[in-house]
């Protein structure tokens, strides 16, 4: 849903359509649940989502290997871009890493829509160690393609994100 659209919904309809995408995107994306994450918070263009640090995510300076947290970030950024119900891709992402994160440390990426035009979007993600440093700044471009996230009427699914979520 572009600017003009989005107009047309009130507050809480849009904040109902993206809990619901949110929902439905949640259920069907194994890579985000597989590394644990978290969503805590979607709202129409915004996501904020966290995953803790683990072993099998060090690299050989015992610091957590970047491509997961290029991933963490790309996640949140999937899921603000497709907050509005319709269908986005990444067309372009990039990603300048801050400082390291370590074993334990508990990652949180926050996705803001920055921009819309047309079929295009940029999003801004900032991914910081809860309590501690920002380390690592990513900017995503989406591009709309074809069809609707989900179907049916807004509702909010936010419990049912929270209930696939691991806690081991």
């Amino acid at each position: 849903m572009r600017e003009s659209d989005s107009q047309a919904l009130s507050a809480a309809d849009a904040q109902a359509l993206a809990e619901r995408v949110g929902a439905s995107m949640w259920s069907r994306d194994h890579a985000t649940r597989a590394l644990n994450m978290a969503m805590l918070r979607i709202a129409p263009g915004e996501a904020v989502i966290r995953m803790p640090v683990q072993q099998h995510m060090l690299n050989g300076h015992q610091t957590c290997h970047g491509g997961y947290m290029f991933t963490l970030a790309d996640s949140a950024f999937a899921f603000a871009c497709n907050s509005h119900n319709l269908n986005n891709v990444a067309s372009a992402c990039h990603i300048d890493f801050l400082a390291p994160a370590h074993l334990g440390d508990l990652l949180e990426a926050h996705a803001q829509e920055r921009a819309l035009a047309g079929r295009s979007g940029v999003y801004d993600v900032t991914v910081r160690i809860v309590g501690g440093a920002t380390v690592a700044l990513f900017r995503g471009k989406s591009h709309q393609v074809r069809g609707a996230v989900t179907e049916g009427p807004p509702g909010s699914h936010l419990a049912a994100m929270h209930a696939t979520h691991k806690t081991d």
